[in-house]
């Protein structure tokens, strides 16, 4: 049965509900949900987002037109470059497949007579309802305000991402704050070097650009990539270690007790990345369907088709 009184709601969910493996088939399952680009109308992560890719955008541009192309030194000038926007597309498209996957979310509306019919409940036994979006709460899912969904191991919402990270985008969370750190740490390098070269040679032919201009750039280039490597190096490691332990950032900061079985180091590892270690795990494009980016459906909840 299920508890039909509104303070029974209020805190549920640590509780123990349905099996992960439990589907609502209806005209707005899972399945269908899985064929539709899923993005986030919030104003305030869509300017995050944004403002994530003009970030990565100037790094690159300081890099490239600032340092690599003026230098003298062809690879030098080659391996970095080559190095640089490779570790940029990757980390861009680890971005995008976090903002544009669904992370997770439980099928609205699906805590109805007939769906719990189909569930075959034992007698006595209780599930739990989300009284914000109306859905059966599956075990380890949490209700997401800015989503307005429930989400399947929710971790946290994060605006930079314009997306929560769950049970099915935390893989690409996790590639998408290690190659923003890689990225940051070689263009950190890159100033040290190119600071040198240029005091060396007395700012003569050090850019294509002014001295002034030059150090300007290279100074707000050095700000963002020692931010950006402290942010993202720290979410990740947060990311591994919360991994390792199958425990999400929200049962971490409830102290919550886990009443599932937990895959311990590897076998966390390989239930979020997929299967043995191998190249597939660093790569965002692993999954990439471009069909799901042809299908036109019809707008429902905060997620639509483009």
């Amino acid at each position: 049965t299920m508890q039909s009184s509104g303070h029974r709601f209020r805190d549920v969910e640590h509780h123990p509900l349905l099996a992960d493996n439990d589907t609502y088939d209806s005209s707005s399952s899972e399945a269908d949900m899985a064929e539709r680009v899923w993005f986030i109308r919030d104003g305030c992560g869509m300017v995050c987002a944004i403002m994530t890719w003009l970030l990565v955008v100037y790094a690159d541009f300081v890099v490239t037109f600032v340092m690599l192309l003026p230098s003298k030194d062809f690879w030098y000038s080659l391996i970095n470059g080559v190095l640089f926007n490779c570790l940029a597309v990757l980390a861009l498209s680890s971005h995008l497949r976090t903002m544009l996957t669904d992370p997770g979310a439980v099928p609205k509306g699906n805590a109805t007579k007939e769906y719990m019919d189909n569930l075959q409940l034992k007698p006595g036994e209780v599930i739990y309802k989300c009284p914000k979006c109306c859905s059966i709460k599956p075990e380890r899912a949490h209700h997401c305000s800015i989503c307005k969904r429930c989400i399947r191991k929710m971790d946290h919402h994060c605006p930079w991402v314009n997306n929560c990270v769950g049970e099915k985008n935390q893989r690409f969370f996790v590639l998408f704050t290690m190659y923003i750190a890689l990225i940051s740490a070689h263009a950190l390098v890159l100033c040290g070097f190119q600071f040198f070269s240029c005091v060396r040679g007395q700012w003569t032919e050090c850019s294509d650009f002014s001295p002034p201009v030059t150090v300007i750039l290279m100074i707000f280039l050095c700000l963002e990539g020692f931010l950006f490597l402290t942010f993202t190096a720290v979410m990740f490691g947060t990311q591994i270690h919360s991994i390792c332990n199958d425990e999400t950032e929200i049962e971490r900061l409830k102290s919550e007790k886990p009443t599932w079985e937990r895959r311990l180091r590897w076998e966390g590892m390989k239930s979020v990345f997929g299967g043995q270690p191998s190249l597939l795990w660093i790569n965002p494009f692993a999954g990439f369907r471009l069909r799901q980016l042809l299908l036109r459906g019809k707008k429902g909840g905060p997620e639509f088709s483009v």
